[in-house]
């Protein structure tokens, strides 16, 4: 292999690394901790290897057109890395980003680029209850879903910190829908049933070439509709 075909299958193992199942959560964020130590992360997902971001931000700036109101958009950036996502919003004019992320390590190294106004060490779920109700315009989760990573009921908290208009737009490697234990037969049913409930509603579902290498990915870009105070 030439040395491009190295640096891409060390990305792939140390991809697949973070991604392994029978872990809990815990677990594997101590894998992204690790990870992280002397930049192999970025190293592993520069742009050429991992488009996510690049796709995220893409997809961010063709739903807000208008640039000059960019900048007033309270964004969301879950399962945030070390802010690969944010850098490139910020690249698109949207500023007012923060960051949910369990891994310290992840965090630390998102916080060394002062990218966010504020900053959550906390697993979306149960533990990401610190943040407002329909607080945000924008929730972004860019390679945040996987084997042992959110899992199919983190999308209820993503319509709970979005407020009514705004939107939650999910970037993933498509295949994880039927290869994850988590995601196969349940992950599009649970969107499906929150639309159901007039919850959210879906915008476009749209299949990307060379998301992660050469997998695909999938954009789901969802409206929220209802607000996360009423009380039923």
């Amino acid at each position: 292999m030439d040395d491009k075909q190295i640096k891409m299958s060390q990305a792939s193992a140390a991809n697949d690394y973070a991604h392994e199942a029978g872990f809990s959560r815990e677990e594997i964020t101590k894998r992204y901790t690790e990870w992280a130590r002397g930049a192999k992360y970025e190293q592993d997902l520069n742009e050429e290897h991992f488009r996510g971001p690049l796709i995220t931000a893409e997809t961010m700036g063709k739903l807000y057109p208008d640039e000059a109101s960019r900048k007033n958009l309270n964004i969301l950036d879950v399962a945030a890395g070390s802010g690969l996502a944010a850098v490139q919003l910020l690249r698109k004019g949207f500023s007012k980003i923060d960051a949910l992320e369990p891994s310290e390590g992840m965090l630390n190294l998102a916080k060394s680029k002062n990218i966010y106004t504020r900053t959550f060490q906390n697993f979306l779920g149960e533990d990401s209850h610190c943040i407002e109700p329909d607080y945000y315009d924008v929730a972004v989760v860019c390679g945040g879903m996987g084997e042992g990573h959110i899992p199919c009921n983190g999308m209820d908290e993503l319509v709970r910190f979005v407020k009514p208009g705004g939107h939650v737009i999910i970037v993933m490697r498509e295949e994880f829908l039927t290869i994850v234990a988590e995601y196969k037969d349940r992950l599009e049913p649970h969107m499906k049933n929150l639309e159901q409930e007039g919850k959210w509603e879906l915008v476009s579902r749209t299949v990307v070439p060379k998301y992660f290498l050469d997998y695909t990915g999938v954009i789901y870009i969802f409206k929220v509709t209802q607000s996360s105070t009423i009380v039923a």
